[in-house]
């Protein structure tokens, strides 16, 4: 029996089982992710990261979460004070809703009923998730719209305009993975990779994803929203106590939720890695959810690595990547895998279809090179021109000699 099958036989209280399950784990992720993160960037960068609340620091978010939750908490005169009230709730429920439709384990046994670690399985569940991430949009929208201030709004608009531009690069992206699978149910996705991971055969798709997802999440390097010497801290400037815990929470949330996605859709989701796939029958089963948070906790160090390596993009570098570049390669990308799908659906020899990924790569190289030379002649025209001479006196730059003798 298809694992999926045995969703249909589960009572509702399992059902509610799994679903608070789910929910605590998130929760805990939550608080393990804040202080792994601070640990990690710190040894980044030569420096302890939290030590002293708990053994390692490990309760110090558990700490930081009593302190938010302790704080007074204040609306602004000029609110709308119900939808600002609500813009958090919305933000960080809809994070909680994309993994109704995850698969994080296999077939395993739990209080004595056969099932899966999935709330339900629809045939668009891959969309479902989409759908769900676009009402997130609201929660920020609304967060800076609400303030009555107009850094949050600003913040809030930027904040939107970057999620949506991010999430058409990622809706293009996933195009692929349902044209090889033929399905956009999560489960029958994990179970076409059986034999390949999609990150392997549909590597330029699994490229464009890691990169909208980072997008999507407001993370560093593109964390424009928070660009504190800009918008001081965006949409959520005005929030404080309990409801900037909740943009908090949803952050983090979202950062679990697509890197899940991320390894459903081309890790082969809770699947073993090649060569051990023996081990996925461990502790009856149970033991596939080790390999697919193994996964997730990988996507979620390289978060942390982005975080700590890369300085911010301009806003205007980071909207011409995403609809320049992202976009435009995600739909050549997608003309390229329906082309090679329809070729192998038809019985083309092989010979033919190797000639014609030849040629699509001879194609791209060819396109890169005269882009490349391009920017060159551009950038040396630029040196050529004669700059106006300022007419006010500047000081000559001292050599390094005088520099050093000033010393």
């Amino acid at each position: 029996m298809n694992p999926v099958d045995l969703l249909g036989n589960d009572p509702g209280w399992l059902i509610a089982a799994k679903g608070g399950l789910v929910f605590a784990v998130c929760v805990l992720l939550t608080l393990m992710a804040v202080w792994g993160e601070r640990r990690i960037v710190g040894r980044m960068q030569q420096r302890l990261g939290p030590n002293r609340v708990g053994p390692f620091g490990l309760v110090q978010a558990l700490a930081d979460g009593v302190k938010l939750a302790l704080k007074e908490d204040l609306i602004p005169k000029a609110a709308d004070r119900v939808v600002f009230v609500i813009a958090p709730v919305i933000s960080a429920a809809t994070c909680f809703m994309s993994f109704a439709v995850i698969p994080l384990t296999g077939k395993v046994t739990m209080f004595g009923h056969e099932t899966v670690m999935q709330l339900t399985d629809l045939p668009v569940g891959v969309l479902y998730i989409l759908a769900v991430a676009s009402v997130g949009v609201y929660g920020i929208v609304l967060a800076g719209w609400s303030s009555g201030s107009t850094y949050p709004l600003l913040g809030g608009l930027r904040s939107s305009a970057q999620v949506i531009s991010y999430e058409v690069a990622m809706g293009l992206s996933l195009v692929a993975v349902f044209i090889y699978s033929g399905s956009m149910s999560t489960s029958k996705i994990v179970a076409a990779q059986d034999h390949w991971w999609f990150a392997v055969t549909l590597f330029p798709s699994f490229v464009i994803y890691a990169i909208s997802m980072v997008g999507e999440t407001n993370r560093a390097p593109f964390d424009l929203a928070e660009a504190e010497g800009e918008l001081v801290g965006g949409f959520h400037t005005e929030y404080s106590s309990l409801k900037f815990a909740l943009f908090f929470l949803a952050e983090y949330v979202n950062i679990v939720a697509v890197s899940a996605l991320a390894t459903t859709l081309f890790l082969g989701g809770y699947h073993a890695f090649p060569g051990l796939g023996f081990t996925e029958s461990w502790l009856g089963g149970w033991f596939t959810v080790v390999w697919f948070f193994i996964k997730v906790i990988g996507f979620f160090f390289i978060f942390v690595w982005l975080r700590g390596t890369l300085p911010r993009l301009r806003y205007d570098q980071f909207m011409q990547f995403g609809w320049k570049i992202l976009i435009p390669a995600s739909l050549l990308w997608i003309m390229v895998v329906s082309t090679l799908r329809v070729m192998s659906q038809r019985g083309e020899p092989p010979a033919v279809i190797a000639a014609f990924t030849f040629g699509v790569v001879l194609i791209i190289l060819f396109a890169s090179s005269a882009l490349d030379n391009a920017k060159k002649k551009r950038l040396a025209e630029f040196e050529e021109v004669d700059a106006p001479k300022p007419s006010f006196p500047v000081p000559s730059i001292p050599s390094t000699h005088e520099l050093s003798q000033g010393n």
